[in-house]
């Protein structure tokens, strides 16, 4: 009993958030294709992340954020959880472009030294990352890998490598390529479907889960090495191939009213699993910033169309289908 009120009043705490959000989540930053990385391409500053979306950030003894396990997850403990520290990590590095303080720097080193360190090394899958909390929602057991990880270690470590000069950081993010070449069944990081390879941010053996932004930021970390490194043939072969599955899927992920958050099709899973209003409104900046980098006009289409979307009947027909798909979950 007392794990269910758990459960609703975090999901409660969760739509609170979702309700009072304002629909531009993130602007964008101006510079999108210079070799030197400057802001990243979501401006996200640190007052976002302590303010909280779907999770709270806590800080270890040097700095580093953890937080706690997800909520459908007996086993309470502080995770950390390499997506949600390189998301504060790249917030730290805004804060840096703005005051250049050296404490800042130092601040931004330690998260670049984090992913460093905490990296596992392998012959044939490079660089990875592994986050150690069960993901029921999807039936993951700990430890899994991410390509969402996997794109914020390039995010950082290149900033860093730019920083510093120090090429234990290019090499680092270099090898972190390598698992987007390999199927999840095989121990990487990608599905591979009739539109091309997706990224997943939650790969599960054997069930296409298919989150849309998880793909989307994926792409962003590719693109980051392709702008530092233009010539390196393995980040445009999978850039390219990310963007065109991208451009073929994305019809899929249009409910006709709302967004999809994923596409996930495992008999446990909700047969719709619709995007929450923060996770449409991402969607659609997201989408935008895919037209900016590519031209590709499905891009420009369906942010303008799920820009559409928003209307009192239509939230309120999505979080109905919301409700029952976290029922289905056993996330409420």
């Amino acid at each position: 009993m007392a794990n269910k009120l758990e459960k609703m009043f975090f999901m409660l705490w969760k739509l609170k958030k979702d309700l009072l959000r304002d629909r531009q989540i993130y602007q964008l930053t101006d510079d999108l294709h210079s070799p030197q990385l400057g802001e990243y391409y979501f401006l996200m500053t640190e007052e976002q992340m302590r303010a909280g979306h779907s999770q709270q950030f806590y800080f270890d003894e040097k700095g580093v954020p953890i937080i706690p396990s997800y909520i459908d997850v007996e086993e309470k403990k502080m995770v950390y959880y390499p997506i949600s520290i390189g998301q504060y990590g790249l917030a730290i590095w805004n804060t840096f472009l703005k005051t250049r303080a050296d404490q800042d720097r130092k601040r931004f080193l330690t998260i670049a030294d984090w992913f460093y360190e905490n990296r596992i090394e392998d012959h044939r899958l490079g660089a990875y990352w592994l986050t150690d909390v069960d993901k029921p929602a999807y039936r993951i057991q700990k430890p899994w890998k991410s390509a969402f990880s996997q794109a914020r270690a390039v995010n950082i470590l290149l900033r860093a490598f730019q920083l510093t000069g120090e090429d234990r950081y290019r090499q680092t993010a270099e090898r972190a390529l390598l698992p987007f070449q390999f199927s999840v069944k095989d121990g990487g990081v990608t599905t591979f479907l009739k539109e091309g390879p997706f990224y997943e941010e939650y790969p599960s053996p054997g069930i296409p889960v298919l989150v849309l932004n998880g793909m989307i930021f994926s792409l962003c970390g590719i693109f980051d090495f392709l702008r530092v490194f233009p010539g390196h043939a393995l980040a445009r072969q999978i850039y390219d191939a990310g963007v065109t599955t991208l451009v073929n899927i994305l019809p899929r992920y249009d409910m006709g009213f709302w967004s999809k958050y994923s596409l996930c099709e495992a008999e446990f899973h909700p047969p719709v699993d619709p995007a929450t209003i923060g996770y449409h409104h991402l969607h659609i900046i997201q989408l935008e910033l895919m037209h900016r980098l590519t031209g590709k006009e499905p891009f420009t289409y369906y942010s303008q169309q799920w820009k559409k979307y928003h209307s009192i009947s239509n939230v309120i027909k999505m979080y109905w289908l919301k409700y029952k798909s976290l029922k289905k979950m056993k996330r409420l």
